[in-house]
Parts: C-alpha cells; sequence; structure tokens
C-alpha cells in the first residue's frame, strides 16, 4: 500500500469497510479509559483515528504521540458509533480503527494549539509554519489557489496568453516610492522592482501580443494598512482593439465567473457610477453600497449663514458643506446617544475635520423648537428649511454636518458614514444591507492638482488615456480633463482598476505637459515607450486587480495577511525570517555603498 491512500479530511463512509492509510499531524489525541484516540489532520480535514490496547505495538506507540507529531496511519474505515457522529466534518461518519501507528517526525512542544483562535498576530506571525497549519489559514490559501486558477482558466479560453516581465528594471515615477535595488557590476546604478508592469505590457501591445496577462508580484514601499503590503499579487491584463465597455464588460465576466465558481456567490448587477457623482454622494471614490446612507449637499445654502465654521467653509475656495442624515439616530432610548456623538467627534478628526456638527430633529411640528443643537439659533431659516427638505428628514433623525475644504470633508464625513452605518446601531436600523454590491466607478478626472508642489498630478497614472475630445483640454484647462479611467469596486474595496491607455506619442506628451514633465525628463524616464509608441502602436487598454483584496473579500478576512502564505507586518517586516536585516560589510563593498550612520556602520 501507498504511503498515502486518501486525504484525511476526505475519508467518508464511502470507504467503509476499506483499509487506507493515511498521513497527517495529530491534533489531539485523547486517552478515555485505555483506548486512544487521534485526531488526525491534513490540508483537507480531519478524522477520527481509534487505537485499541489489543494491538500492543501500535497502542504502545500511540501512548507516546503528541501534538503535531508527524504519523502514517493505516487501519479500517468502519461506522461511528451511535450518538458519537460529527456532522461538521466530511469524515464525520466514520473511524479508522488503526492497525498500525508509524511516527514520521515527532515535534516540539508546539508555542501554540493549531485550533486556538485567540492568537495575536505578532505571535502568529513568528511562528507562520504553524500558524499555516491551522484550518482558517489552510483554508484561505486554498481558496486563493482556486481563484487564481479560475482566473487563468477564464483567460485562457478568451485567448489571452501568459507573458513574464522584469522584476529588475529601471525606477519609474508611478505614485508610489521604488524598492531599489543596487548593481554590483554599474557602479552607483539601480533597478528597481515593478510596482506595477504597466510600461512592459503597453509594449507588448505594441509588439502585437494582443492578449497579456500575468499573476505576478508588484512592490510599492509605501505606508502600510490592513489591505496593503510591500509586495503584493496583481492579476494583470492588458488588451489591443477592445473600448472602454468592452474592457470592462469581458472583466466583469471574470470576476463573475470567479466568484460563482469558488465561492457559489451570484454577484448581479453591476451598476456604473461616475467619479463626480460618488464623491458627491458617498465623499469616496469607491463607496460601500452595502451602507444606505448618502451625503446631502448643503453648501450653496451655508454662504450667508452667521454659523462661521458653515459659512467659511461655504466661501472658501474647494469648499464644501454637506449634511448626513441618519434615519433614527435622535429616537430617545434607542438612538444615538451624546456618548456616541463625542466618539464620533474624535473619530473625524483623525481625517482633518475640526469637530462634528449635529442636529437632532425631534418634532418638525414645533419648528425650530423642535431642533436640538447648538448651531440651530446660528443659521437662519431659508438654510434650516433647505437641510430639512433636501435630507427628507423626519422625527427621531439626527443630521451630521462636515464643512472645510472638500477634501476633508469627503474623507471625514465619508468615514464617518462608514462608521455609523457599520456600528450595531446602524445594523439593527436598517442601515446596512449585507451582501455582496459590486460598481464600477468611471470618467475619473485625468488630473489631481498637489497644493504642496503646486502642479497636478495624473489620478491614475500618466498612461491613461483622455475621453475624446478632451486632448486640448490636458493644457489649456487640465482640471475640466475626464480620463477613460475606471475601478472595480466591491463592498467599498477597490478591487481592480485601469484604463484605455495613450497610444499616441503627441498624446502622451500632451500628457507631460500638463504634469510639468520636460521632454529631456520624458525621455530620460519613459523614452522607451515613447519610443515604441512610434511604430504603429494599436489603440489598448487594461486593468489589474489585487488578488490579495479579492481573496480577503471572499474570506471575510479582517487583513490581506490572512491570505497571504508570508506576510510583512505593518511596518514591512517579515518576523519568520527576520527581514529586512544587515548585511556585512564585504557586501556593501561589493555593492560600492557605504552606510552614513554611524551606528549602522558598526553593527554591519
Amino acid at each position: 500500500m501507498a504511503m498515502r491512500s486518501h486525504y484525511c479530511g476526505l475519508v467518508t463512509d464511502a470507504q467503509l469497510g476499506e483499509t487506507v492509510s493515511l498521513c497527517g499531524w495529530v491534533n489531539r489525541r485523547r486517552d478515555h479509559g485505555g483506548v486512544i484516540f487521534i485526531d488526525l489532520r491534513d490540508r483537507e480535514g480531519y478524522v477520527q483515528v481509534v487505537c485499541d490496547p489489543d494491538r500492543a505495538d501500535m497502542f504502545a506507540v500511540a501512548e507516546g504521540v503528541r501534538n503535531e507529531y508527524c504519523v502514517q496511519v493505516k487501519g479500517l474505515v468502519r461506522a461511528r458509533p451511535a450518538g458519537t457522529v460529527n456532522d461538521n466534518l466530511k469524515s464525520g461518519k466514520i473511524e479508522v480503527l488503526c492497525h498500525e501507528l508509524i511516527v514520521l517526525n515527532a515535534s516540539v512542544t508546539p508555542p501554540f494549539q493549531i485550533d486556538d483562535e485567540n492568537l495575536s498576530e505578532t505571535t502568529r506571525l513568528t511562528h507562520r509554519v504553524l500558524d499555516l497549519r491551522r484550518p482558517y489559514m489552510q483554508n484561505n490559501l486554498m481558496l486563493r489557489y482556486r481563484v487564481s486558477m479560475e482566473v487563468r482558466k477564464f483567460l485562457d479560453a478568451n485567448g489571452f496568453v501568459d507573458i513574464e516581465t522584469p522584476m529588475l528594471t529601471k525606477s519609474t515615477p508611478e505614485g508610489a516610492r521604488d524598492y531599489l535595488v543596487p548593481s554590483r557590476v554599474h557602479d552607483g546604478h539601480f533597478f528597481a522592482l515593478p510596482q506595477s508592469p504597466q510600461l512592459f505590457k503597453q509594449l507588448l501591445m505594441v509588439a502585437g501580443f494582443d492578449r497579456y496577462y500575468q499573476i505576478t508580484k508588484c512592490f510599492r514601499d509605501e505606508d502600510l494598512r490592513a489591505d496593503r503590503q510591500p509586495e503584493f499579487t496583481q492579476i494583470d491584463i492588458e488588451t489591443s482593439f477592445l473600448g472602454e465597455e468592452e474592457i470592462r464588460d469581458m472583466f466583469q465576466g471574470m470576476i463573475t465567473t470567479v466568484f460563482k465558481n469558488t465561492i457559489g456567490v451570484d454577484l448581479g448587477e453591476f451598476p456604473v457610477m461616475t467619479y463626480q457623482d460618488a464623491m458627491h454622494l458617498y465623499g469616496s471614490d469607491k463607496p460601500d453600497l452595502r451602507v444606505n446612507l448618502q451625503f446631502t449637499e448643503v453648501t450653496d445654502v451655508m454662504a450667508d449663514v452667521d454659523f462661521k465654521v458653515f459659512s467659511g467653509a461655504a466661501t472658501m475656495k474647494n469648499g464644501r458643506v454637506v449634511a448626513l442624515r441618519v434615519p433614527g439616530g435622535s429616537v430617545e432610548g434607542g438612538g444615538i446617544s451624546r456618548g456616541e456623538i463625542d466618539a464620533y467627534t474624535e473619530f473625524v478628526k483623525i481625517y482633518g475635520a475640526k469637530g462634528l456638527a449635529y442636529i437632532r430633529v425631534n418634532d418638525l411640528s414645533k419648528g425650530r423648537d423642535g431642533l436640538q443643537s447648538p448651531i440651530v439659533k446660528n443659521i437662519h431659516d431659508t438654510a434650516l428649511n433647505a437641510v430639512l427638505e433636501r435630507t427628507g428628514a423626519q422625527n427621531g433623525d439626527l443630521i451630521f454636518f462636515g464643512a472645510d475644504k472638500a477634501k476633508i470633508v469627503n474623507d471625514a464625513i465619508g468615514a464617518l458614514r462608514l462608521k455609523v452605518g457599520l456600528s450595531e446601531f446602524g445594523k439593527k436600523n436598517g442601515l446596512f444591507t449585507a451582501g455582496w454590491r459590486p460598481m464600477w466607478v468611471v470618467d475619473f478626472p485625468m488630473f489631481e492638482f498637489d497644493e504642496e508642489a503646486q502642479r497636478y498630478t495624473a489620478t491614475h497614472h500618466p498612461f491613461t488615456a483622455p475621453k475624446d475630445g478632451h486632448e486640448d483640454w490636458m493644457v489649456s484647462a487640465p482640471e475640466k480633463c475626464i480620463s477613460k479611467g475606471y475601478d472595480m469596486v466591491l463592498n467599498g474595496w477597490e478591487m481592480g482598476g485601469g484604463s484605455v491607455r495613450i497610444h499616441r506619442a503627441d498624446v502622451q506628451q500632451k500628457v507631460f505637459d500638463a504634469l510639468k514633465i520636460t521632454p529631456e525628463e520624458a525621455q530620460l524616464k519613459f523614452g522607451f515607450l515613447l519610443d515604441a509608441l512610434q511604430y504603429g502602436a494599436p489603440p489598448h487598454g487594461g486593468l489589474a486587480f489585487g488578488l490579495d483584496r479579492i481573496v480577503t473579500l471572499m474570506t471575510g478576512a479582517e487583513s490581506i495577511r490572512d491570505v497571504i502564505a508570508f506576510p510583512k507586518t505593518q511596518r514591512a517586516q517579515c518576523l519568520l525570517t527576520q527581514a529586512p536585516s544587515m548585511v556585512d560589510e564585504k557586501q556593501l563593498r561589493e555593492l560600492h555603498i557605504k552606510l552614513r550612520n554611524a551606528d549602522l556602520v558598526k553593527a554591519a
């Protein structure tokens, strides 16, 4: 018999009466009055093994095994006794009567129990190999594998070709800080790890590979969050001779197929919303449509109110005043308390807001006397009536306000919208609808104005094509220019995004002019792309999906670190390997690098 005939978790009553050979790890060993039970675990799940003292040699081995021993079991599959069936396991109707037990490798006492659910992330990442044995992590990574396979099957069926692009490339400005790799051969020169294969996939379009894809690593040296990693996996796709809507339709089909075939979810309709509408209604370009709250614009009616916070924001350049109506938020005994409002006030300050104004709508029939708020006396009737009418306020509602520069208002009240909607109050009062809410956000502005640098930057990247007829605005009125960019959003997460690209060198030059990138600088940084565009470059476009984010959404994990085998911490460290680490001085000399910090020199 082979070392293993079946996976532990796949042995069922279909194998009743058969002799099987299983390999795995001891999850639990239980001694029940002379009979030893072993819960044997592998990647497919658990099976119960019964060790009877009638087989003395085997039983002596069973007495010595402990948790996480790697063992081989040979035995007879039989039905579990009445009353002991475990409906939570595929193997829950059977057990394996052990005939032979071989310890393939013993284990020292592990630092935690594999089924312990109350582990700190530091413990888990330090002992990641053991953490990966946990069914939670095994299931996550197996799902990740299935997602990748479904993506590959869909793209292969649609004529896409998997082509690798370089990991050591040229440093180009693409929105985040590059990871640099010093060259030993070329003194003082550096490679960069790719932030994305963007330029190379465009070159592949020029080269005639009209349908390209790659599931590849990308690298960005940026501040980290729960949904970011310094190295992440991207499903990178590019195609020629398809327009904006055709590209969206194709890859909406891909994501729909992947969700259906891996977790049995029908994502349904994908509404399309413009960037302008998303910001107007939600303050975010990736709105979570499960939260049933929207902004109400009141900037225009607040310009002449006595409350200076509102009037000042309404009259400043790029200022905005919005209302966020929370139905039932002022209901006595069941609404949002003053203490919770104070907590929300501190919360919005994280996003730059100076405070959080509000009005409790207690009784509309009493006019002003039915409104409870310290700001009501400083707002004239016209503005108050406009707020109540536009928001559709009813008795028992609570209205929050944001007033400041538009970015601060959007960030702060957008975050507050999610905070309230996802709260226990929000879920109890119908402000949140569970489920899957995909959407497309389209018509992004080509450029954003950087107040600090006093120049425009590219909203997506400088290779995004403008809408037809907007080319001339790129120099004369960049703020008017709309791009052929699009993002797919699911439950408030940007799953992927892309655009139709610029395929003409003259249009690409106009973008560089708008970004104040000189011809010399453009040639230095992007010359190889600009040169290639002159050789009959086809119309092309594409997008990239974050594989880590897709699987995180599918699993409901709190962090993308739970769907990556060996992730970094939020400080970009690997606790398992203790990377990054010092290197010896000989290596530094070979790379022509000298450390300037005296302590680092000593450590090296």
